[in-house]
């Protein structure tokens, strides 16, 4: 493209090098304006069906513990984060009642082999000295308050020992419950100790409960393994109903897992090992995590193949490449960590009469998952032993499963990689002007290597906030540039996706929550706009600006499934603090565009600084309007920050 002139009030002269080399004269009324000129009938690049998916899942604490739906904290009865020495730290629990009532301390006598701590319950009233009203006990705040609801049910779990008789009473606290049933069974190969699972209705609202558990029996007890889990989680796999909802509004084509940093720990010893989180949830055993705190992994390795499944989408599989933040294994000794890897795609996609298929078979899986993606580490490139460790891994798993996509840490944008990929991963953290400036990043990547798995982005530090506009304008702007290069970027995730509003260690992130709330940031609309981009027709056009540091644009055609109806979507990002006129000019569409039936949407707000909040979910959201003018040739006004979607009905 070739720009000759521009004079106030006269004709524009464009020499536009399409594939056609057409000469294009254009009046444009004035000098200020933006011409988007899309040329329909040039040859069409078919987006990547997997080029556009949700924000990732980047599981962190409130990923985890949130999104997998048990309400106690933590489903272990949390007392392994103690470690081996500790018996009086019952944290999260508390003790009902005073101490010349009940003595409650730490006891390493579980019948769970990996999970040995225990609570002791020394109950001193009862028989001759009556216990208080309402007995005496333990409570646990769930995270930060249990959301219990008039008429649900919940699924309440624990383990117990006793010598002589128990008549534990559950409750939830400023909540009346029925009990709807109960069953007590022994554990295998512990006649003494009581698996007993009750089934309780909530007869009101509490958002804030606690779960108490109380007896007016003297005695001594030992506890464990308890879980409260709402019986109306998605299809029974423990994933709450709202937060499953709001990732499958984005129709996400992948689900990368189990995540960035939570994959390598600060210590090899916290690493994230797939086998510790399968089984049954009692004998897992849980680790610390990067993030620092304690992980029991309910929300396991199958969990997480489950959840992909359950949204339609492809698993990603990140697995620990021997490396963590302060540790790596020598590429001679990686042995064992390349046979784990391959024994857990067995466990993935395995025939259920293979080793670890047949694991899977008796978790309730006998289907083999999707498993068609793998990365070797997360953010290991720097690492000495990353490039030696990486080849073994490729090797075993070329050779195992040839048809697995293998991605790289390495960044492969500007410097080709120097070993073999499938795709290489980018991660990019930074603030809104650099991130707007980095849509343009992959115009001159290679062509000839791996595809780009752009698995990390995101505007973070000041210009995010809470979740801004100023980081969503920007990130828009990044996605366009990605569409603009999808013959080479594959797939994106934004990342992370939850945050708890009661702990965010990490900020910002797509969909904020608490017991009974969330709201989506301003991010995570702009991730809903670009939904349509995955498996749509990418159309050439040219913007011919002087705000080129605040403007992009692109074109694509989609079609609308169920109305089974074809859009030319236009999708412009004004990234600065005036309003901005653009030309649109449309040559070479075959059919007209109809005036009825096309929209605008437009994301933006009267402040840049502009958040959404549980007080106001919805004060940065797109706003959808008719657009009754809509023409092969017409103008458009963005606003100030702004993101803007035309959907052209062809």
């Amino acid at each position: 493209m070739q720009l000759i002139r521009c004079l106030q009030g006269e004709f524009l002269t464009l020499f536009l090098e399409y594939s056609l080399r057409r000469l294009i004269t254009l009046a444009l009324g004035d000098c200020g304006q933006s011409l988007l000129a899309i040329e329909v009938i040039s040859i069409p690049l078919n987006l990547s069906s997997s080029c556009l998916s949700s924000p990732q899942i980047q599981l962190g604490f409130e990923a985890r513990d949130f999104f997998y739906f048990s309400i106690i904290i933590n489903l272990f009865l949390g007392l392994e984060a103690g470690g081996p020495n500790n018996i009086l730290n019952i944290y999260p629990w508390s003790i009902i009642g005073n101490e010349s009532s009940i003595s409650v301390s730490i006891s390493r006598t579980s019948c769970f082999e990996r999970n040995k701590a225990a609570l002791h319950m020394e109950v001193y009233c009862g028989g001759h000295k009556p216990c208080p009203y309402g007995g005496v006990g333990i409570s646990n705040p769930g995270y930060w308050g249990m959301n219990i609801e008039q008429g649900k049910r919940y699924k309440v779990v624990y383990h117990v020992k006793s010598e002589g008789k128990f008549d534990f009473q559950l409750s939830f606290t400023g909540v009346d419950v029925i009990k709807v049933a109960s069953n007590i069974m022994h554990v295998f190969r512990h006649r003494k100790w009581n698996r007993v699972e009750t089934i309780l209705e909530a007869k009101a609202t509490n958002h804030n409960a606690n779960l108490q558990i109380t007896t007016t029996r003297k005695g001594s007890y030992l506890l464990d393994q308890v879980s409260a889990m709402p019986l109306d989680t998605y299809m029974g796999h423990g994933f709450q109903q709202d937060l499953f909802q709001m990732v499958a509004d984005l129709e996400p084509k992948f689900l990368r897992f189990p995540g960035g940093s939570y994959v390598e720990g600060d210590y090899l010893k916290n690493q994230f090992r797939w086998k510790d989180t399968i089984g049954p949830w009692e004998e897992r055993p849980g680790h610390y995590d990067v993030w620092n705190y304690w992980s029991d992994d309910g929300f396991g390795y199958l969990e997480y193949l489950q959840l992909a499944e359950d949204l339609g989408a492809m698993p990603i599989w990140v697995f620990n490449a021997g490396i963590s933040r302060q540790e790596e294994i020598n590429t001679s000794a990686i042995a064992p960590y390349v046979q784990d890897a391959l024994d857990g795609i067995e466990f993935a996609r395995g025939s259920p009469r293979s080793k670890w298929g047949s694991v899977r078979a008796a978790m309730g899986h006998p289907k083999p998952f999707d498993l068609r993606y793998v990365a070797v580490g997360n953010e290991d490139c720097g690492h000495f032993n990353y490039q030696g460790n990486y080849l073994k891994f490729y090797a075993a798993i070329r050779i195992a499963y040839p048809d697995i996509q293998i991605i790289s840490n390495c960044d492969a944008s500007s410097t080709p990689l120097n070993h073999p990929a499938d795709l290489f991963d980018f991660h990019t953290y930074t603030n809104a002007s650099h991130m707007f400036s980095l849509s343009t990043l992959f115009d001159h990547t290679s062509r000839s290597g791996p595809k780009a798995f752009v698995s990390e982005y995101a505007v973070w530090s000041r210009d995010a906030a809470n979740g801004s506009l100023l980081a969503a304008v920007a990130e828009a702007a990044f996605l366009i540039g990605l569409e603009k290069n999808s013959d080479i970027v594959q797939m994106v995730s934004y990342a992370p996706l939850f945050s708890n509003i009661n702990d965010r260690n990490w900020i910002p992130d797509a969909i904020v929550f608490n017991s009974y709330q969330l709201y989506g940031t301003p991010s995570y609309w702009v991730q809903k706009l670009f939904i349509e981009s995955s498996g749509a027709t990418f159309i050439d056009s040219t913007l011919l600006t002087t705000s080129s540091n605040k403007l992009i644009a692109s074109a694509i055609i989609w079609q609308n499934s169920k109305e089974n109806k074809n859009y030319l979507r236009i999708k412009a990002v004004n990234f600065g603090a005036a309003t901005e006129s653009l030309k649109i000019s449309i040559n070479g569409l075959n059919s007209n565009v109809q005036q009825y039936g096309s929209t605008m949407t437009v994301l933006t707000s009267t402040n840049v600084m502009d958040e959404n909040s549980f007080l106001e979910p919805k004060k940065v959201v797109p706003q959808t309007s008719s657009l009754e003018k809509a023409d092969k040739d017409m103008n458009v006004i963005l606003s100030p920050y702004s993101v803007t979607s035309l959907d052209l009905l062809i």
